[in-house]
């Protein structure tokens, strides 16, 4: 049973940033595709970033695209969320995601394994 951990998350001003890190036991990480969403109050969970199981593809959503970057470590079993020039827009709950199945499973929000989320909080 694969088991995430996410950290990382607080208050920041308008225009900072913020290193995410999920933190992976219990299966072999360099299998499973890995991907992020976020929750905002009130809204629903919405598809962040997504990265492969080599790291060597990413996707990003359009309201991330060029601010965000997703990267991984499989030595160390984690993966990470560099958040630069975040917004108030951009607070929400982040949660980190893996499955086997590949990256249209991921990005779908269908995988099998979640943590239980990090509070990212963007003062204006």
């Amino acid at each position: 049973q694969v088991q995430l951990v996410e950290s990382g998350g607080g208050l920041v001003q308008a225009g900072g940033s913020l290193r995410l890190s999920c933190a992976a036991s219990g299966g072999i990480f360099s299998n499973y595709y890995m991907g992020w969403f976020r929750q905002a109050p009130g809204k629903e969970r919405e598809f962040v970033a997504a990265i492969s199981w080599s790291g060597a593809n990413q996707y990003y959503a359009d309201s991330v695209k060029g601010r965000f970057t997703v990267s991984r470590d499989n030595a160390e079993n984690t993966a990470y969320l560099q958040m630069n020039g975040l917004k108030p827009e951009d607070t929400a709950v982040y949660y980190c995601t893996v499955d086997t199945a590949g990256l249209t499973t991921v990005r779908a929000g269908r995988s099998d394994y979640w943590g239980k989320g990090t509070l990212v909080t963007v003062s204006s």
